[in-house]
């Protein structure tokens, strides 16, 4: 790796680093770093990146994968505000533990089982809140999310109505209801606020595509504006560079739909 990055930027969880495929995206042009977003309950440390050559940027909420807020998220922050936008990418996990340190997905998820989609949603309102105040454009905003990130995009989308367009990478779109996570996104569909568009790998194992095929029926069903693509060859992730699942056509090629996507809808 280059340009000053350690192997301890990234999640534990995720090493070694694939460094023949890493993305590396600098700041020039930006304003970039850490900031802290005031909440109900306190601060949480979010990272920001934001062209320097526009004014009233339009806002992108960028929501981690499940690894947290490591050096990947942060590229794809200062990849987004490149193309003009103010990006902002709250750590979500905080009050439960800086997952990054952790050593394996297990661990990862025993944190995550105790975060709750309404702190969550909550979360990501003062951080969008906080944005606008900052020289955003609250009135276009966008949402994208990975793993983790993409089935919380889908519940954002039916919880915030500011949101003009979201886009999902391969989020989860069923599962079993817990008390702290009660809906999934394919419970919400018929009550998104704002057109999301989904984006899915044809091998994801642990996201079957029947559930995928349920998700573009309901849409259809409800004549949503919504629509779900799937990458026939992608597995899960296929957009991560870091990690062997990267799968460079279909990681670009989603790019340019989430571009497109916030573009045709407003941000």
């Amino acid at each position: 790796m280059s340009h000053g990055l350690k192997a301890q930027d990234f999640a534990s969880a995720v090493q070694p680093i694939v460094a023949d495929t890493l993305i590396i995206t600098d700041s020039t042009g930006l304003v970039a770093g850490p900031v802290s977003v005031p909440t109900g309950r306190g601060d949480i440390p979010a990272y920001r990146a934001v062209s320097i050559a526009l004014r009233a940027l339009p806002i992108v909420v960028l929501i981690q994968e499940i690894f947290g807020v490591h050096e990947h998220i942060r590229d794809v922050a200062r990849r987004i505000a490149k193309l003009g936008y103010y990006v902002i990418a709250p750590e979500l996990y905080f009050r439960h533990g800086d997952v990054s340190k952790l050593a394996s997905v297990d661990a990862i998820r025993e944190v995550v089982g105790k975060v709750a989609d309404e702190d969550v949603l909550s979360d990501l309102d003062a951080t969008l809140t906080f944005a606008a105040q900052q020289g955003g454009d609250g009135n276009r905003v966008g949402v994208t999310g990975f793993c983790w990130g993409g089935r919380i995009t889908w519940l954002y989308a039916a919880h915030q109505p500011r949101v003009k367009a979201a886009v999902a990478w391969y989020g989860r779109l069923v599962g079993e209801a817990t008390p702290l996570q009660p809906r999934s996104p394919l419970d919400v569909l018929a009550a998104l606020k704002s057109p999301v568009l989904g984006l899915y790998g044809g091998e994801d194992i642990g996201i079957p595509l029947d559930t995928v095929s349920k998700a573009q029926s309901e849409l259809e069903r409800v004549n949503s504006d919504s629509q779900i693509h799937v990458h026939p060859d992608a597995p899960h992730a296929f957009f991560a560079d870091y990690r062997a699942s990267y799968r460079k056509s279909a990681a670009d090629d989603g790019f340019r739909r989430m571009r497109h996507w916030f573009k045709n809808n407003g941000v």
